[in-house]
């Protein structure tokens, strides 16, 4: 906000998405109305980083106060932006999923390959592992367990292993793109929580296209 080009608009902005009125925010900022309403028209100029601030947290203590209602909308649109949810007109088995994508198995026993999955969500590997809290885990099944979970981004496929292993749910099948050598441990853990782990060395785009079913 601070770094806009027109600072007072998009103060108006977030306040107008928040849905505080000016008269509401200047009695919690313990200021007067008129001072909100020359810095959003832009009668005064530079309101400064203090003032931005306090104006922000305003903003979130108000919502907060209400039950944080646009708050969680922000971040359930900012974690839509790591991970992309799709499901299957029809259940396929996990075998038939590989074939799709000409996947390689590198963990999986003929039982386990013959269950079968309904979707799969492909995530940002690293936003998720840094930035997406235990609990909020379940968000990514979109209430279907019984789907894949496509890695993008990985380096030996260690993390995402890890991460599986502590969530509460655990997907049927992990997908790790472009991805040559998994790493021991992330296989051990595969072996020990009985998921296969598939790599495919083709693109997002194509296996969107392929497992469009």
């Amino acid at each position: 906000m601070v770094f806009s080009p027109d600072v007072g608009k998009t103060m108006r902005k977030w306040r107008e998405i928040f849905e505080v009125k000016q008269k509401e925010l200047s009695e919690y900022m313990g200021i007067s109305p008129s001072i909100i309403s020359d810095y959003e028209t832009g009668r005064r100029q530079n309101p400064g980083i203090k003032f931005v601030r306090r104006y922000i947290e305003a903003l979130l203590d108000i919502d907060a106060q209400r039950g944080g209602p646009v708050l969680k909308r922000i971040m359930d649109i900012d974690k839509t932006e790591y991970y992309e949810k799709y499901n299957f007109s029809m259940g396929i088995t996990i075998k038939e999923f590989v074939d799709l994508i000409e996947g390689e198995v590198v963990v999986g026993t003929e039982e386990q390959l013959n269950q079968k999955i309904y979707g799969y969500t492909i995530l940002d590997s690293l936003k998720v592992i840094l930035e997406m809290p235990l609990e909020e885990f379940p968000l990514l099944y979109g209430g279907i367990v019984e789907r894949a979970l496509v890695f993008l981004g990985v380096s030996t496929g260690r993390s995402p292993l890890v991460v599986i292993r502590i969530a509460p749910i655990k997907p049927k099948v992990v997908v790790l793109m472009n991805l040559k050598k998994v790493d021991s441990l992330a296989i051990k853990i595969a072996e020990r929580e009985k998921i296969p782990i598939v790599t495919t060395d083709i693109s997002v785009s194509e296996l969107k296209k392929r497992l469009n079913i």
